[in-house]
């Protein structure tokens, strides 16, 4: 069965604005370009990385990686990913929306 218009457009919508989001989101939660911002929800994951690994944070670890991300922006590889997540979920919507036009 071929997709929808409607189920191509929201998988489309859903990779690009994964794209598009996914650096605000990071500066959100404080992953900044000047470091790690305080008080934020990224000091408290720093912090207990911290603490679980005896007072540093190991690199390549999730802190790392979306500290790296926030101050760097993402890699090509990084934002092949996000774009794969955001146009899978983009898929469940289109379907979704489907199927409820479906059963009204």
């Amino acid at each position: 069965m071929r997709p929808s218009l409607t189920t191509v457009a929201v998988i489309s919508a859903g990779a690009a604005g994964s794209v598009l989001l996914v650096p605000f989101a990071l500066g959100a939660a404080g992953f900044t370009g000047a470091g790690i911002a305080a008080g934020s929800t990224a000091a408290g994951m720093m912090s207990s990385a911290a603490v679980a690994n005896g007072g540093g944070v190991a690199a390549g670890s999730l802190v790392a990686i979306l500290q790296s991300a926030g101050a760097a922006g993402l890699s090509t590889t990084a934002t092949a990913g996000v774009a794969s997540v955001g146009g899978a979920t983009g898929a469940l919507v289109g379907r979704a929306v489907n199927w409820l036009r479906r059963i009204r």
